[in-house]
């Protein structure tokens, strides 16, 4: 009598052809699976490398300083459009108009855009731009008076393209917060009356006004955001709105 298989084998019978009239019978010897061998986990695969996010480089949100760039060189400068201070105050203006509200704006537009943020981006790029080259203007224009002279229809037209900018902002703004929808219809209306005060000293003068309060309104937006980022805190106009 043969001996029984082993263990978790099994005797497979295969006929073959018939030889001298006999059928010959082929045993094979076969492991069959085992029903433990089924529950034994997958084998661990390799760690996955580490990705690199896009925003790696640029730690932390640099709205609030844009925010705070345009508005503190804004109100500086509507101190002297609305009259609350006399025009020797413009080199003070002329000074923050160029590190702080243009070279820094600037930056704040170059790190949004690193983010992805190509409206922050954007928008602080080309007002941090705006400010130096309004340093610039104005410096040349009072250092070197003949060679600027004073065009009122050239600026007038200046400050209404400016206008017309800021409106395709704002359209921007209004799937952004209030906040920012607040910042860009002022400023708005600012660079309209600003347009209209180079022949109306009266115009230029409520120009001052809507001026303060859209850089009053940036600098409520940059401690809103500082807020909500570094204590939680949701001030008035952080939540988002969906109006277009």
């Amino acid at each position: 009598m043969s001996k029984p298989p082993p263990a978790g084998w099994a005797v497979e019978k295969h006929d073959t052809d018939v030889e001298h009239g006999k059928p010959l019978v082929n045993l094979e010897l076969r492991k069959q699976p085992s029903a433990h061998v089924d529950a034994l986990p997958p084998p661990p695969k390799a760690a996955p490398e580490p990705s690199t996010s896009k925003d790696e480089w640029v730690k932390g949100d640099p709205g609030p300083f844009g925010l705070l760039c345009f508005g503190m060189t804004t109100c500086m400068l509507m101190f002297v459009t609305t009259e609350w201070t006399d025009k020797r105050f413009i080199p003070t203006v002329f000074c923050y108009a160029m590190f702080y509200g243009g070279f820094g704006q600037f930056v704040a537009g170059v790190l949004e855009l690193i983010k992805g943020n190509t409206f922050g981006g954007t928008a602080f790029a080309s007002y941090g731009a705006f400010w130096m080259g309004w340093f610039l203007l104005e410096y040349l224009s009072i250092t070197n008076k003949a060679l600027f002279p004073g065009v009122q229809s050239g600026k007038s037209l200046w400050c209404g393209l400016w206008a017309v900018l800021t409106f395709g902002f704002f359209i921007v703004t209004c799937r952004k917060n209030g906040c920012l929808m607040t910042i860009f219809s002022t400023l708005v209306i600012t660079f309209s009356l600003l347009a209209g005060g180079v022949w109306s000293h009266d115009c230029e003068h409520a120009a001052g006004y809507f001026g303060f309060f859209c850089g009053a309104s940036a600098i409520y937006a940059a401690f809103a955001f500082l807020y909500k980022v570094e204590l939680g805190i949701l001030l008035p106009g952080v939540r988002p709105v969906h109006f277009i």
